[in-house]
């Protein structure tokens, strides 16, 4: 079974029924988008497993069609063979025969641009060393003790309270304040950034003007750190040998940050949902049977900050799972669908303690270069949590939770707790150690402190050139 263009949405108008162009019918696909995807995704990815195997045609966002990859071995035969599944989204037949509507919701995240994300070969490893040679030489003791000192200051503002939104107040802030010190920034960066990243996940009618917002932020960035260069992210980036210019610059300081905030955020949620739901969990963590970094690779198994990644493209006809894919043809990887499948986890109440097999980072010369930075913000700000609140528990019934399904991923919307309100005087005395500078370390990044830029209402040359791609101009 191919995948075929959809017949009434797009920038051009569809081919009459029985066109050689218009394929099979897409009659009878599921959505991977809508009430039944986002109602209870695991149903579907068992119901389209059940009938498909280890990859089953779908219709994503404007009813295009595509491949959703289910099996856990399909996964990885996908992403670590670039020569047939490319992450070059130039190849897609369905936006180069222009089926694929200018707004959307997918041009944003696999339009492509110049970045390793959408290389692949000589350029894209002469791209991804430039950021995972630089990520190597970020110091992890350094790293975690910029995550409790931020830890302890988002704790600071509801300790006395007894109440709090771990989402909103902690899960949701801790990455990008810490990313914003890494790179190379101020303090005073964090809250501006972390309030544009936001908008642009939620896909906002603003989002816009936030992505134009960070990047005039992250040029600020590279013009300081090319006339004074600090032990950070950003000035290691801009020496590296790979020589990146400045777009390319920009471009992954950018990747990196959003990316590192979103995953990192969802990680963190994850975890401290499933501590505060699941006694078993909650349990054994307390009782010293699970330690916290066991208890995150449990939560990358079950509930991956990415549910899927949009996607690959085929360089040429080939054959998946017993499927005929079409070249051109998209394939969206079911990062949560394989995680569960039965072929590698017939029982999935069963822990997988220590297991880093997971495909929550995706795989292949893609994979997540900075998972282990991830792991390091989250685990650490929970530990920091747990210490500062050991009674905090769920406010609220579980069933009361309420998640948001997006393109990419299933967000807890809200996770509020209640906990013994600390002493103020502790709570003061905790403030005032908190905002004393972190310790020093040759290897901890320079800052710098100039006021952030406004934000730009313009649209950024990348989006006129996703109009210029969607057109076919």
């Amino acid at each position: 079974m191919t995948a075929t263009p959809q017949e009434s949405t797009g920038s051009v108008p569809a081919p009459p029924p029985g066109c050689p162009a218009h394929g099979l019918s897409t009659e009878g696909l599921a959505r991977l988008y809508g009430p039944e995807a986002e109602d209870n995704a695991t149903a579907l990815y068992e119901k389209l497993r059940a009938e498909h195997g280890g990859v089953a045609p779908v219709l994503v966002q404007g009813d295009v069609p595509a491949w959703l990859v289910l099996g856990y071995r399909e996964n990885l035969d996908v992403t670590r063979n670039p020569t047939r599944f490319a992450r070059d989204s130039r190849l897609w037949r369905e936006a180069r025969e222009g089926r694929v509507a200018i707004d959307n919701p997918l041009l944003p995240i696999t339009m492509w641009q110049p970045m390793c994300a959408f290389l692949d070969g000589e350029e894209h490893k002469r791209l991804r060393s430039a950021v995972t040679d630089t990520m190597k030489r970020m110091d992890r003791r350094g790293i975690r003790r910029y995550v409790t000192r931020y830890a302890g200051q988002l704790i600071d503002d509801f300790a006395e309270r007894g109440r709090a939104d771990l989402v909103e107040d902690f899960a949701g802030v801790l990455p990008m304040l810490v990313m914003t010190k890494l790179v190379g920034m101020a303090d005073s960066y964090g809250p501006q950034l972390l309030a544009a990243a936001r908008d642009m996940v939620k896909a906002s009618e603003t989002a816009i003007a936030s992505n134009a917002f960070i990047v005039d932020t992250l040029r600020t960035l590279v013009a300081a750190k090319k006339e004074t260069p600090g032990d950070d992210f950003a000035s290691w980036l801009i020496g590296h040998e790979s020589h990146l210019t400045d777009d390319e610059l920009v471009e992954h300081l950018r990747l990196v940050l959003i990316a590192a905030y979103s995953t990192t955020a969802n990680l963190i949620a994850n975890t401290l949902h499933m501590v505060l739901t699941d006694r078993r969990f909650r349990g054994s963590l307390a009782g010293g049977h699970m330690t916290l970094p066991d208890a995150l690779e449990q939560v990358l198994w079950d509930a991956p900050p990415f549910t899927a990644v949009y996607g690959r493209w085929a360089t040429g006809d080939t054959e998946l799972a017993g499927h005929r894919i079409k070249e051109g043809d998209m394939l969206v990887l079911g990062l949560a669908a394989g995680n569960t499948d039965p072929a590698i986890r017939p029982d999935l109440a069963m822990p997988v303690h220590g297991n880093r097999s997971h495909l929550a980072f995706s795989g292949g010369p893609h994979e997540c270069p900075g998972q282990d930075i991830g792991r390091a913000i989250a685990d650490t700000g929970i530990d920091a949590l747990l210490a500062r609140l050991p009674d905090v528990r769920l406010a609220v019934d579980e069933t009361e939770l309420r998640w948001r399904t997006s393109l990419l991923s299933r967000d807890l919307i809200a996770l509020p707790v209640e906990f013994t309100p600390m002493d103020p005087a502790v709570v003061g005395n905790a403030k005032a150690a908190h905002t004393e500078p972190a310790p020093s370390s040759d290897r901890l990044p320079a800052v710098i402190d100039e006021p952030a830029p406004p934000v730009r209402t313009a649209r950024p040359s990348w989006w006129q050139a996703l109009v210029r791609w969607v057109k076919g101009a």
